[in-house]
């Protein structure tokens, strides 16, 4: 087995945990927001979201970009440096924890301000009580930073992925079966974050990922500044593109618009689920590659990981853009009905962002996060001013057509500076293959304008219709030897036996 063949297969395993990991995490989450959305009206549903939405963006500013540049440093003094990798992880959380107890004073300062602007009633109260969850927040980031840094998994999945959202989800609802009011939502937000970081830091020390022993270094400190500073930018944009629709919703309109927009936007937010999981072992990989100077094994990694998160995210995003009522009914219930045009527009975008695969990972690991950031402001840019333009006149799908033109402009970009400085891109004559069946079901759906009359019959169609695409897919003979290898690493990891499917693949190859 060639090298490609063997990093796809240790991408194959670490996907099995972190996919298990991510989905966890997005039910536990889905699971929090839907009571918290069925639980209270839907203007304090929208007013917990931009307290998120603004908890979020300072948590991005605190990282400053470490939580992708300290794993790529990690990996790299990991082969040329090893003794000073202790100095430069808490080099790294002390500069982060640092900046977000700051940016916690900062946010606790603005509330008063900030509430007003976006007309909710809510948000000078519920901000300096979610606040003291930044600290936190960051820390347990930068902890997951440091084990991925390391190639290991685990830690994401524990301290990451199950503990923050399960906990949270335990307090709520024990809270709320109590008879607490809405700004317990908040304490208990805090409290899951406080536990979750103070259990994993526990664990990181007594696995040896994290010293005993604080060091710090002014060297290391400049270092990581230094290549961390795009990304801490291109994380802020990346925000401006995802949330600058809530936020705008909330100034022209009011957090009660907020709320049933986000009756749509986190079930579109699903899609990018496995290039996510894909992507958490793909950037230490592919570093690899390319600081060895294989660039042919780098695109057949690109090529084929594009090809499988495609395959297996069509069929969500056939649901959530063939039958858009029946997917925001079953998280959100009917009052959020409303939001079904804004759902099928978001999910375009979203799911254009799985047609090009990890390009934006691809940058970083060649040393080029510069031009995550340019093409970031480029869609930030184009976000806001469509923002501006559109919410007033159309609303929410104003708003989600914001969105989407950003995650596509910042995508287009990406993939051409990519394709400029390695000659890597996506589209191999088999993800071409894929795209254009997929493309063609969709569009002869949505003409025949099928209305389920329950969700399990929805459930079924979609049954059928993944079926008829997968096989689709089979009989164009868009299998290639990489998908069988994978498909054998899935088998050893998890003790299934997939011989029968393996030996049935193979004969389309």
């Amino acid at each position: 087995m060639d090298e490609t063949g063997k990093a796809l297969q240790k991408v194959a395993r670490g996907m099995g945990i972190v996919l298990a990991g991510t989905v966890i995490s997005m039910f536990l989450t889905f699971l929090s927001r839907a009571i918290i959305a069925r639980y209270f009206d839907r203007y304090q549903y929208g007013s917990f979201t931009l307290t998120m939405t603004i908890l979020s963006i300072a948590m991005t500013v605190a990282l400053m970009g470490l939580q992708s540049g300290l794993p790529r440093e990690i990996s790299r003094y990991l082969k040329e440096r090893r003794e000073e990798v202790p100095t430069l992880v808490t080099t790294g959380l002390t500069i982060a924890i640092a900046a977000a107890i700051v940016m916690t004073g900062v946010t606790i300062y603005l509330a008063p301000h900030i509430a007003p602007l976006l007309n909710d009633r809510y948000l000078d109260r519920t901000l300096p009580l979610a606040a003291p969850a930044l600290p936190f927040m960051v820390t347990t980031m930068l902890l997951v930073a440091v084990s991925r840094g390391h190639g290991r998994v685990r830690e994401n999945l524990y301290y990451r992925n199950i503990l923050p959202p399960l906990l949270f989800l335990v307090i709520l609802v024990g809270g709320l079966l109590a008879g607490l009011g809405f700004t317990f939502v908040f304490l208990a937000y805090v409290t899951a974050q406080l536990l979750s970081a103070g259990i994993a830091t526990i664990g990181m020390i007594r696995q040896g990922l994290l010293p005993r022993r604080p060091r710090f270094s002014g060297r290391l400190a400049r270092e990581l500044f230094l290549f961390s500073l795009p990304l801490l930018f291109t994380g802020i944009l990346d925000y401006v593109m995802g949330w600058t629709d809530s936020l705008m919703l909330g100034y022209y309109f009011n957090p009660d618009i907020v709320g049933l927009y986000n009756g749509a936007a986190p079930i579109a937010r699903l899609l990018p689920l496995f290039l996510n999981s894909m992507g958490f072992l793909y950037m230490p990989i592919a570093t690899a590659f390319f600081t060895s100077g294989d660039i042919k094994g780098m695109d057949k990694l690109y090529k084929t990981t594009a090809r499988w998160v495609f395959l297996l995210t069509f069929p969500v995003f056939m649901f959530v853009f063939v039958f858009p009522e029946s997917a925001i009914g079953l998280f959100f219930g009917s009052k959020y009905l409303e939001a079904s045009t804004a759902l099928r527009i978001l999910s375009t975008g979203f799911i254009f962002s799985v047609i090009m695969g990890l390009n934006g990972m691809s940058l970083i690991a060649i040393g080029e996060p510069h031009a995550n950031l340019i093409g970031n402001v480029f869609a930030a840019t184009a976000n806001i001013l469509l923002n501006f333009f559109l919410i007033p006149v159309y609303g929410i799908e104003g708003a989600a057509v914001a969105t989407a033109t950003s995650y596509i402009t910042a995508n287009l970009f990406r993939g051409w500076w990519l394709y400029r400085k390695t000659r890597i891109h996506p589209f191999g004559t088999n993800n071409i293959k894929q795209l254009s069946v997929g493309i063609a079901m969709v569009l002869v759906l949505v003409y025949l304008n099928i209305t389920p009359s329950s969700i399990w019959v929805t459930f079924g169609i979609l049954a059928v219709l993944s079926l008829l695409y997968f096989s689709a897919v089979i009989v164009l003979k868009s299998i290639e030897p990489e998908d069988i290898e994978l498909l054998r690493a899935i088998e050893k990891k998890t003790g299934l036996n997939l011989d029968f499917l393996i030996n049935f693949l193979e004969k389309f190859v």
